[in-house]
């Protein structure tokens, strides 16, 4: 979990208050989860959070699954499906369940409305571009290779630099995203045999505070509905703030990789919890140095999980005809492995300069019907080939 963190102007004792220049009062705005007894923030607002002045339905996004339920492996090509310029509205779905949803987007420029997901907290891996996400709880920059965890419930935007190509995978979970429990201590702070620390975590640092009334547009998901909902001032009014719950970064390419004499398995790549799923890293690292070992993951059945793999570019030790943007599925029920000849190629390998991020589900993922125009078909029959003996 996040550690605390404190920016702009705070009192120095929680529920007092806290006078504005010129007369009247600053107000307090508490923000977290898990009712009061998961991480929270108290935040400080010129102006009080609650000046609603309309609601309404904006668009729906319902989750369409296609008609075919076969169990099969798939390879979804996700560069070829088309996407618009926003990063709410244009995003395009993959895969899902009741747990979560598995989407890409390719935004352009900063939408012209905020956001804000009543109902999951969302992690967006930046595969490609660099920006900034704006929210209540300040500005915080992002680059390729970012994981940018924002929770449940945050107004917010991206705003892509100019010019810089944008490529999102958008994972959102109805369950709260923590950092494993395993590697943190009673206190939560992460652990030395943890594979990422708080010195590569980033939060927000700039604090801008914006003294303006009008009309502003919070486009709030509430599961498969997005509602219009406008506010009488804008929503990035917070003087200050302190606590635990704000978005918050980890790039990839901080995390450190953990390798053994022979090979190891999927979970010492975890970066990410939920209730329902983890989210793993597979990074450039040293193969394994026994003098016998076989580099490439051996056979094995996702017992209770489905198997999720966003590929980062076009290498991956255990797969053949894969490219950047691919998105494999191996569910729940079929044995999978290193394809025909990977076993054998990786013997003797020193390292890989592989980047994928993986998601591993504990409840089978249906196909989005969007999807399927970029389907490979043939994917299953890429493990046969000639009988060795």
């Amino acid at each position: 979990m996040p550690f605390y963190h404190r920016l702009g102007e705070v009192p120095a004792k929680r529920h007092v208050v806290v006078p504005r220049t010129g007369g009247g009062y600053r107000f307090e705005h508490l923000m977290g989860n898990l009712g009061f007894k998961g991480p929270q923030s108290l935040l400080y607002t010129l102006r009080r959070p609650t000046t609603v002045t309309s609601i309404e339905t904006a668009w729906h996004t319902p989750r369409e699954a296609e008609a075919d339920s076969s169990l099969r492996m798939r390879h979804l090509h996700s560069q070829q499906l088309e996407t618009g310029p926003s990063a709410v509205k244009d995003r395009v779905l993959m895969l899902f369940n009741d747990d979560l949803g598995i989407s890409v987007a390719r935004p352009a420029t900063a939408d012209s409305f905020f956001y804000r997901n009543a109902r999951a907290d969302e992690i967006v891996y930046v595969t490609v571009g660099e920006g900034v996400l704006e929210s209540q709880f300040g500005n915080l920059r992002y680059r390729s290779g970012d994981y940018l965890v924002i929770p449940r419930g945050i107004i917010h935007r991206l705003v892509p630099d100019a010019g810089s190509e944008q490529v999102h995978l958008v994972v959102e979970s109805r369950s709260y995203v923590r950092t494993p429990r395993r590697y943190r201590g009673d206190h939560g702070q992460l652990l030395e045999h943890s594979p990422f620390c708080e010195r590569d975590i980033r939060v927000p640092t700039e604090l801008v505070v914006h003294d303006e009334t009008g009309e502003f547009e919070i486009m709030t998901r509430v599961d498969e509905v997005v509602q219009r909902v406008v506010m009488s001032h804008h929503p990035f009014d917070t003087v200050g703030w302190d606590g635990c719950y704000y978005p918050w970064a980890f790039s990839i390419h901080d995390f450190e990789p953990i390798v053994g004499r022979v090979h190891q398995p999927p979970p010492v790549h975890q970066t990410f919890e939920a209730d329902s799923f983890v989210i793993c890293s597979f990074v450039p690292r040293l193969y394994d140095f026994h003098p016998e070992a076989v580099p490439a993951p051996y056979n094995h059945s996702n017992v209770m999980t489905d198997e999720v793999l966003y590929y980062c570019n076009d290498e991956f030790m255990s797969r053949s005809g894969i490219e950047f943007g691919s998105v494999t599925l191996h569910p729940d029920g079929l044995p999978h492995g290193p394809q025909p000849g990977r076993m054998e190629a990786s013997i003797g390998q020193e390292r890989t300069d592989e980047l994928a991020v993986m998601i591993d589900t504990f409840a089978p993922l249906r196909v989005a019907r969007a999807a399927l125009d970029c389907e490979d078909r043939e994917y299953g029959n890429s493990w046969l080939g000639d009988d060795p003996r």
